[in-house]
């Protein structure tokens, strides 16, 4: 089987303990040798600022492709074509570009009133630029606020032809949520690449609150097996177990490019990876 392409998300460090766990997930991931690694943007944008700094110093360092995720939220449509050309001039030009969710607390998304209402005036806007290319999100159970599928599938298909190249989903459990998902845009025209989030887990508890959030369905077995492994001690073994199977399953499938969100945790991430034997390719360049 032909080595598939990888991609890695981490979120910018909130102090100095998570800086240090970011540096040391990019340190052991990095000789994966990922196509890209992205870095989120925080509810409300609360981490704008942290993520740039995050971006730009991933950046400089490593020699790694650093997408930067950009949202609608709470900025104008100037202050945030500022923050998208400040990455242009830094020359990082892949953006993961969002609606973005709103801060916690608040009654759901409002558009600034100077801002993008939604997440295809923003990527019509940096389409417009002509020096980004940009990935955008997807669901592969639909969006928690959508009212159908169809819907969902109907509005990725407006975000790719207003200038994004590819669409990264939101993770799932079960291969065959990926391949209907994936039939589904097929049938609605969408022909841009499609590619699976895959979420190794890391804390049980933490996922299913995750999952609530996103309307991720948890298959009953798979709750059972954490909740029995969480007790005994193996929760490790079976979430390698388990992702390691989810990616067999859909490069079986004919994906070609998994998407990992590694919640700066870098060791689930690489015990998959070695399982399914993608080697190290490369080693990190001047990391400081």
């Amino acid at each position: 089987m032909t080595r598939p392409a990888i991609s890695f998300e981490f979120f910018p460090p909130k102090n100095i303990a998570g800086s240090f766990r970011l540096w040391d997930c990019v340190n052991a991931l990095s000789p994966l040798a990922p196509e890209f690694v992205s870095v989120t943007y925080g509810a409300g944008g609360t981490t704008r600022q942290l993520t740039h700094e995050a971006v730009t110093a991933i950046d400089k360092t490593t020699g790694l492709k650093v997408a930067a995720h950009l949202t609608c939220v709470d900025a104008t449509r100037a202050e945030t074509l500022a923050i998208a050309n400040e990455y242009a001039d830094a020359g990082i030009t892949d953006l993961v570009a969002l609606r973005g969710d709103a801060p916690k607390g608040s009654d759901g998304f409002k558009p600034h009133p100077e801002g993008f209402a939604s997440s295809i005036e923003l990527i019509e806007a940096l389409a417009d630029t002509g020096k980004f290319t940009l990935r955008v999100g997807a669901y592969p159970e639909k969006h928690p606020e959508a009212r159908s599928q169809a819907d969902d599938i109907a509005f990725l298909k407006r975000k790719i032809d207003a200038g994004a190249s590819a669409a990264i989903t939101q993770f799932f459990f079960e291969a065959d949520t990926f391949f209907r998902f994936r039939d589904a845009c097929v049938a609605a025209g969408i022909t841009a690449p499609i590619i699976p989030g895959i979420l190794p887990v890391e804390n049980w508890k933490g996922a299913s609150k995750f999952a609530a959030a996103t309307g991720t369905s948890i298959p009953p077995v798979i709750a059972q097996a954490f909740e029995n492994a969480t007790r005994d001690g193996s929760a490790d073994l079976l979430a390698t177990a388990l992702a390691t199977e989810l990616c067999d399953e859909l490069l079986q499938g004919g994906v070609d490019h998994l998407h990992f969100y590694t919640l700066n945790k870098p060791q689930l991430t690489q015990d998959v990876c070695r399982a399914l034997g993608i080697a190290p390719q490369a080693r990190l360049q001047n990391v400081a």
